[in-house]
């Protein structure tokens, strides 16, 4: 290791394998963010090899990183990101267009089935802050689904809910799950991880194969 330089994360071999549900945990400073980044096209590994559905997606330029982001990978975050003077279908409707799905009827039908899907269907009209925060999220949720990218990538989706909608939020996660939707979830919420199939513990840049903390 060169004199200065700090590593985030260190020799990470972790496959996620399609449906699979996973929870990444670890303390702050553990890189949990910078994996998370990595797996989400966001930044790419100084060495190494990161592969998304037998795609080396290691070595691909800025403009095929975004298309990868906007195609294959679904973000939820834990403050939405909702736009404001938006109503959520047209939110919706902005990851389609990101993603180049043409203008017009199909469009607006796949936002409408998305949103559909997690519960929002007579909620389309409304503006994020006509919403709870729990109908926000899912709203969120239905955002990230709409272009059916191949993987979720959940930020702490529960942080900002309280313990009652935090658990519907995962209830409709468990659901996307079994109908094949393979989801990383990144929680420091314990009770959050029982709904999930594997739990990455990550410690001081490693996966923590010891236990608890």
């Amino acid at each position: 290791m060169k004199s200065g330089l700090v590593y985030a994360l260190k020799r990470i071999t972790l496959t996620v394998d399609h449906g699979e549900f996973i929870a990444v945990m670890g303390p702050s400073g553990s890189g949990k963010s910078t994996l998370m980044n990595i797996v989400g096209c966001l930044d790419q590994p100084t060495s190494g090899r990161y592969s998304l559905e037998n795609v080396d997606v290691s070595k691909l330029n800025d403009n095929d990183l975004a298309a990868i982001r906007n195609r294959k990978i679904g973000f939820v975050f834990q403050n939405f990101n909702l736009l404001p003077r938006m109503s959520i279908l047209k939110n919706v409707e902005l990851a389609l267009l990101y993603a180049g799905f043409p203008r017009g009827a199909r469009r607006e039908a796949a936002a409408r089935a998305a949103l559909e899907s997690v519960g929002l269907a007579q909620r389309v009209s409304h503006r994020p802050w006509e919403l709870s925060g729990g109908q926000q999220q899912r709203a969120a949720i239905a955002r990230a689904l709409a272009t059916d990218p191949a993987l979720l990538l959940a930020d702490e989706p529960t942080g900002s809910l309280d313990s009652v909608t935090g658990n519907e939020i995962m209830k409709i996660f468990c659901e996307l799950n079994k109908k094949g939707k393979t989801i990383v979830l990144v929680t420091h919420e314990h009770g959050m991880t029982r709904y999930v199939h594997r739990i990455v513990r990550l410690k001081d840049g490693t996966i923590d194969t010891k236990g608890r903390f």
